[in-house]
């Protein structure tokens, strides 16, 4: 049957795989805490997605400044606003409202900018992550101090307890309960009623 080197051999095995194991599992030196790091299997699609953003952001016409593009753009849609619409009474001066599109195009492109700003999947569920930690964090603070308090009841709780049992069970040099003490205890406890 399988004897005492096939066990032995089997147990420097285990040991192997552990180690190597162990050896996979320590995360490198290399890695900064402020990069992102993707998980090994899926890093290729997270650095396309990273890819097709920068893409996505950088158009090909950066050689042109952006007020020349916002000039461009409050032409057009002037164009187009005058064409379907009357925007302007008759003696208006144009001028006053395309200087008030552009103004508001700015402020449009960077409210869109802050607020719509592309995420990865993998920024998406680190954000996640960081709220789900904050409010188990929260919920474990909000328990730890509910627990404070009620320790903190039973103990003052317990003391008066103690109080009472103390007064209540003292005895005359006979071994009879002191009923003065008794009385006064409960003469004590109506006037705190009251």
């Amino acid at each position: 049957g399988r004897g005492f080197a096939f066990q032995r051999k089997q147990k420097i095995e285990r040991q192997y795989r552990k180690l190597l194991k162990k050896r996979r599992q320590v995360p490198s030196q290399e890695d900064d805490q402020f990069t992102d790091t993707y998980p090994e299997h899926l890093k290729h699609l997270y650095l396309a997605e990273e890819e097709k953003l920068k893409k996505r952001c950088r158009t090909p016409e950066d050689s042109v400044s952006s007020e020349e593009k916002l000039n461009k753009a409050a032409e057009f849609i002037f164009e187009i606003m005058r064409c379907h619409c009357t925007v302007l009474p008759p003696d208006a001066d144009e001028n006053r409202a395309k200087f008030f599109l552009i103004f508001s195009l700015g402020e449009w492109s960077v409210v869109t900018q802050e607020k719509f700003k592309n995420k990865t999947s993998n920024q998406k569920a680190k954000e996640e992550y960081e709220r789900i930690k904050a409010e188990h964090a929260r919920k474990k603070e909000e328990a730890e101090k509910r627990k404070q308090q009620r320790e903190e009841a039973q103990r003052l709780y317990k003391k008066k307890k103690m109080e009472a049992y103390k007064i209540l069970s003292k005895k005359t040099k006979k071994g009879q309960p002191n009923l003065n003490l008794q009385v006064e205890f409960l003469l004590q406890k109506i006037q705190q009623n009251t």
